[in-house]
This record gives structure tokens, C-alpha cells and sequence, in this order.
């Protein structure tokens, strides 16, 4: 959706989901879980993939079982693609135009938080490498393990329950900018009566993006001013 000049909105508190958005933790998700499906013969698609990014782990499970067959149980797999996947997430990249966006937002203080279907243990060791950037955020939600958090992507509460977490006064949901890559969670910030930017994956189908407020093609391309916010100062 184009807006030209428009001002979308006014916006005051922002949340930014993790995987494939600040990290490009979902290039190690695919590869290995490529492999370990590949061994039962069966392929991992993209069309899979997007079916399960922004899901709890116990969720994302069920999905893959289901659609290709495996002989595993939702815990088995979940025990068998953690192995795969723990080792490399040191590895995970900050992505680009990320830094920019955070910084300014943080010199202007516009509170900030991340909402992740990861598991507090996964969280630590993406983050691994880049404690001081994470350190930054108000706070960090991880819906794989937090208690409060009932139901994943593309739900609503992981984002109503982040939002909630701000300092008072608590933003309404029309004041807060969510930023996704998945199409589960930008219908999760629809749910929750949020803005959404969203960052997909090249691949997606195209209709898969109609939920979000705007679409980009990299974070490099977000014009805060859109939104409220203060612009960037000229290179």
C-alpha cells in the first residue's frame, strides 16, 4: 500500500517481532530444518515455512507433522530440530536498516519492546553476540515460555500482552507500530487493533501482505514520519 506524504498514523510506542526482522535467524531455521526433513525424505517448502514462522514451537510442530507425515510426535521433532538448530544461532546477523531504526527511535525516546515466539533459552543464545543492542529495549517478550502468553501467532495476545508491558501510561493498541516479517504475525497485530509494518520474505505470495498497514522491502526503506514519529536527520 502506498501513502505518498500521508501521515498513517501517531504513533507512540513501537514493537518489533525477532526472527527473519532483526536477525536473520529464519536463513538458519530453514536450512536446518531442511536437513533433518530431508532424512525422512520428505522436503521443506517455503509454503511450510510461512506456514509456521511466528508460531510457538509446540504449534509450529503440529503444523510440519501434519502436512508431511512424520512419524514424530510434536515433542520429538521439537527435541530433534532444537538440536539443529542451537549451535547456529550465535551465528544470526543483525539485519540491515535495523540499526538505524533502532537508535533513532531510542534518541528520541520512543519506547521500544521485542515480542518473539521464541523460548527465553533460544532468545539468549541468538543474542548471544549482541547483548549491548538487545540491552536497549524496554523489554523483551518471549511467548515460547512466558506463562501469560496462552495462545501463539497469529492470535492477538503476544502483542496485547507486550504492549501492556510498557511503563504507564499503557499505549492504546491504535498508538503502537508493530514491525513483522511472518504472515501469522501480522495477523496477530491486526488482531490485537495495531499498526503493522511488514518486511516479508521476497518469496511470500503477495496476498499474504494485504493484512499490513505497509509493506517493505527491507528495513532500510521505513520513513518514520509516516507514522508520527520523528523524522530521520540527512545523511
Amino acid at each position: 500500500m502506498e501513502y505518498g506524504n500521508k501521515v498513517i498514523a501517531s504513533i507512540t510506542h513501537v514493537i518489533f517481532d525477532m526472527d527473519g526482522l532483526l536477525l536473520d535467524t529464519e536463513r538458519i531455521y530453514e536450512e536446518a530444518y531442511g536437513r533433518v526433513i530431508a532424512e525422512y525424505g520428505k522436503t521443506y517448502t517455503f509454503e511450510l515455512k510461512s506456514k509456521c514462522m511466528g508460531r510457538k514451537a509446540t504449534e509450529a510442530a503440529h503444523v510440519i507433522i501434519d502436512n508431511l507425515g512424520l512419524p514424530l510426535t510434536p515433542q520429538e521433532w521439537i527435541d530433534i530440530s532444537q538440536k539443529a538448530v542451537f549451535e547456529k544461532f550465535p551465528e544470526a546477523e543483525i539485519l540491515p536498516g535495523v540499526n538505524r531504526i533502532i537508535q533513532h527511535l531510542l534518541d528520541h525516546s520512543v519506547p521500544i519492546a521485542i515480542a518473539t515466539g521464541s523460548s527465553s533459552k533460544n532468545y539468549a543464545q541468538k543474542t548471544l553476540r549482541h547483548k549491548e543492542f538487545f540491552s536497549a529495549f524496554h523489554h523483551v517478550l518471549c511467548s515460547g515460555d512466558d506463562p501469560e502468553v496462552k495462545r501463539g501467532k497469529p492470535n492477538p495476545d503476544i502483542f496485547q500482552i507486550a504492549a501492556s508491558r510498557f511503563s504507564e501510561p499503557v499505549p492504546s493498541p491504535e498508538k503502537v507500530l508493530v514491525f513483522e516479517d511472518s504472515f501469522n504475525g501480522v495477523q496477530s497485530a491486526v488482531a490485537a487493533g495495531m499498526h503493522c509494518v511488514m518486511v516479508p520474505d521476497t518469496r511470500l505470495d503477495h496476498k499474504l501482505t494485504e493484512g499490513a498497514s505497509q509493506v517493505l522491502k527491507s528495513m532500510e526503506g521505513f520513513r518514520p514520519e509516516l507514522w508520527g514519529l520523528p523524522a530521520y536527520e540527512a545523511r
